[in-house]
């Protein structure tokens, strides 16, 4: 979900009224989390943002804090509680605890969780069923390293032998949505120290809601991280070799963190929220003041005049105040928005008018002569943009446009006789050539092929009724013998077609034959061309981000749809560029040009 960098394309503050919905849609959809807990994650008081992302991911988070809720559609149905509410609310999700800690090298690595990594209590694997939310911990720590949902039930999960793919991570320890923190933290040591350490303490650093963001990026939290991952690379070969050599990496690890404590250095030298609640007004306007110079400075331009006073303040102004500072204009002496930019208006900083239809104060000129602005003197902006998950990894790019369709079989009713005499497992896939060797493997083992004429294949009532019950009219005769060259393809036409897509690390199996891209190119009123693109998710191509690199590439404006009576979304792309949008398609996307369907409504 987060290994590619995502920029966000909008971040607001939510209203009253959409902070008690997403309270609502919180407490249904964890039910184990008390109003208590809720309070604890989203505090009544404080001010809650959504970065809406251009995958659709909206991320819910304190201002000037941690996310702590990601919403996977944007609609409330699939939203997952972040690693970092879950260090808060650790028993807000029930939990798979790994059989070692060698294994979450491979959770945190991006990898989901198979089943038999999974440690089983003695009274036996718990119930669930499929598309539920569980978190992973690993032995002897409380604090979750990942989230994610439930591939099967738990019937199926001990019908299939507890082999397989147990859980889908969706978020984990160490991903971008964690790295988007500035400064982002590890609660005690103990949790990157899970290899090793039996038995943590659970040390949370202070309260989410109230943590100073910048002050954790310093010199002892550098100390402890470099010092616990060092031991733990060296721990784990310990632990894998034997028993002692574990038990001296417990003793190490004790030894060299006992005396680092992040809570006292965090608290004594940071600014956090409550901090802020304490200052005075006199305080607070200074730091408005300070901020709106910083942002007519470095990001308010002419060109984007005029402005609304939401926007300024969002994608502004808000930017500009020093990190994990939580700034608010009710705890100024304007009390609104409004009165303080028609303030700074009157000290001739600004020029502001009132939207006559939406009574919203807005930005429509700056004086870069007036004395206090020429008299500023802005801070240097670190170059990283700080809405962005920067993904440190290479490659990504290559790995997006990595695409293998498959086309697999699975055995159906009809031949089911034929798999289950050759002893190959029927509820598996197949390729065709796989299944092919199937059929024959049952002809060789039945000695079915005519003596007089080696290309014929004599039909037993088993393999007759595997290719032809059903298909055959009634009151007709049914074959006794069929040509080696057409049984391959007669007895994959019996069994249910699917088809495997792989993009990168992520593959999916979906049932039918492959559907293709459609692109349609028509004209609507005023004789202006639209170009159409859909059946995009076959292919795991998110409709968003195809969109806004079309916008650049054929600079023209884009939007997305949702199909009517279908799932899945329409790109609409103005102008006729069928053939650019089909060679983009093939080149970044890397789809192969037979599924690739083109159609031109505007040539007769």
């Amino acid at each position: 979900m987060f290994k590619k960098a995502v920029e966000a394309k909008i971040q607001q503050r939510l209203s009253g009224a959409d902070k008690k919905k997403l309270r609502r849609t919180l407490r249904d959809k964890f039910p184990r989390a008390s109003d208590s807990d809720l309070d604890a994650l989203l505090p009544p008081k404080a001010e809650i943002t959504v970065a809406k992302l251009q995958n659709r991911v909206h991320v819910y988070a304190v201002e000037g804090g941690f996310p702590m809720f990601f919403d996977i559609d944007g609609r409330g149905s699939e939203i997952y509680p972040t690693v970092y509410a879950l260090w808060r609310v650790s028993e807000m999700l029930p939990s798979f605890t790994l059989k070692g800690g060698e294994v979450s090298r491979f959770i945190i690595g991006g990898a989901d969780l198979m089943f038999p990594g999974i440690s089983i209590p003695p009274e036996g694997l718990p119930s669930f069923t499929a598309g539920e939310i569980w978190a992973i911990k690993v032995p002897g720590n409380p604090a979750p390293i990942a989230v994610g949902t439930t591939t099967m039930a738990t019937t199926d999960a001990v019908k299939a032998g507890l082999r397989g793919k147990a859980l889908r991570i969706s978020h984990h320890y160490g991903d971008l949505l964690w790295q988007s923190v500035e400064g982002s933290f590890v609660p005690n040591a103990g949790f990157l120290q899970d290899v090793v350490l039996e038995d943590p303490a659970f040390l949370l650093s202070c309260e989410a809601s109230n943590m100073d963001i910048s002050e954790q990026k310093n010199d002892v939290q550098n100390e402890i991280v470099e010092s616990i991952t060092d031991v733990t690379l060296n721990s784990v070969e310990n632990v894998v070799e034997g028993e002692d050599a574990s038990k001296d990496g417990v003793h190490q690890v004790t030894t060299d963190v006992s005396h680092l404590n992040i809570t006292d250095d965090i608290s004594s030298q940071g600014l956090n929220a409550k901090d802020i609640n304490n200052v005075k007004a006199e305080d607070v306007d200074t730091l408005l003041d300070k901020c709106l110079l910083q942002a007519l400075h470095r990001t308010v331009k002419d060109k984007d005049l005029p402005m609304p006073g939401s926007t300024l303040w969002s994608t502004h102004v808000l930017p500009c105040r020093p990190s994990g500072v939580t700034l608010d204009i009710k705890k100024s002496s304007y009390k609104k928005l409004s009165k303080w930019l028609q303030t700074k208006a009157a000290s001739g900083l600004i020029s502001v008018k009132e939207d006559k239809y939406t009574k919203e104060v807005v930005l429509v000129g700056v004086n870069r002569n007036n004395a206090e602005y020429t008299s500023f003197k802005p801070e240097k902006q670190p170059t990283e943009k700080p809405a962005q998950l920067s993904d440190p990894a290479a490659g990504d790019n290559k790995s997006a446009k990595t695409l293998e369709v498959v086309e697999v079989y699975k055995p159906s009713t009809h031949v089911s006789a034929v798999f289950s005499s050759v002893g190959a497992d029927k509820g598996k896939f197949y390729t065709a050539a796989e299944a092919s060797d199937v059929v024959f493997k049952y002809v060789d083992k039945e000695n079915l092929v005519k003596h007089t004429d080696k290309s014929i294949v004599v039909l037993d009532a088993i393999l007759c009724d595997t290719l032809f019950k059903g298909a055959i009219r009634k009151g007709s005769a049914y074959p006794t013998e069929i040509h080696k060259r057409d049984l391959g393809s007669t007895f994959i036409g019996r069994m249910q077609p699917h088809h495997l897509v792989t993009r990168g690390d992520d593959s999916v199996v979906r049932k039918g034959a492959v559907k293709g891209i459609q692109i349609m190119t028509e004209r609507r009123q005023g004789n202006k061309k639209v170009t159409k693109l859909s059946g995009l998710e076959t292919f795991m191509v998110d409709p968003e981000s195809l969109a806004s690199e079309l916008q650049k590439k054929c600079a023209c404006s884009t939007t997305v749809a949702e199909l009517p009576g279908k799932k899945g979304f329409e790109v609409l792309v103005q102008g006729g560029v069928i053939e650019d949008l089909a060679r983009h398609l093939m080149e970044q996307y890397g789809i192969p040009k037979k599924y690739i369907e083109v159609l031109d409504k505007t040539k007769k």
